[in-house]
């Protein structure tokens, strides 16, 4: 094997989900280089309908309040304040989106996973800097407000998820099925 296909199936290999965060923040450069790797992503006829929208401490903090306002609202007080705080605590945010195909449920679709693969894209990138994502996906990116703070219409626009990033605090251990568990053979 070459060193770039070691260091490929080392990277897939050790990518984690990070939950806790150091609160030093990666430089900008490197996201945007991330971003960058990430437009490499496969999509059907080349519709590139990845939108990335990085979060400075504004956005950020109005993000957070509407989280803990949902949270508030479902779970009561201290629950609420218990996400605002962990939230807040989050040192690198980017929402990703993506534009709905009012014509074509088919394309939306295809749309939709060109953004994923880009996604993983740009976190496996990240990983091989020592920079870890969390990709979530919770309530506050599907309400009104969060397109409206995005500047976009929920109408025109797919949310594909929330993006954490930052240098990682601790990694979590993970074990997948093995092939056999997943792969169907078939004649």
């Amino acid at each position: 094997m070459t060193d770039a296909a070691t260091l490929i199936d080392r990277v897939i290999h050790e990518r984690r989900t990070i939950n806790n965060f150091l609160p030093e923040q990666p430089p900008v450069e490197t996201i945007v280089a991330a971003i960058e790797a990430a437009c490499w992503a496969p999509n059907h006829h080349q519709t590139e309908p990845w939108r990335f929208h990085l979060l400075g401490p504004k956005s950020i903090a109005a993000v957070v309040d509407l989280n803990a306002q949902l949270v508030t609202e479902a779970k009561g007080s201290v629950a609420g304040e218990a996400k605002r705080q962990r939230w807040s605590e989050v040192p690198g945010w980017l929402a990703v989106t993506c534009p709905r195909s009012q014509e074509d449920a088919s394309r939306e679709l295809e749309d939709y996973a060109a953004c994923c693969c880009a996604i993983q894209n740009l976190s496996l990138f990240l990983w091989s800097r020592g920079i870890g994502v969390k990709w979530t996906t919770g309530a506050v990116t599907q309400h009104p407000d969060y397109f409206a703070l995005l500047g976009l219409n929920s109408d025109e626009h797919l949310s594909v998820g929330l993006l954490w990033f930052g240098y990682p605090q601790t990694v979590p251990e993970q074990r997948r099925q093995s092939v056999d568990e997943v792969l169907t053979r078939l004649p």
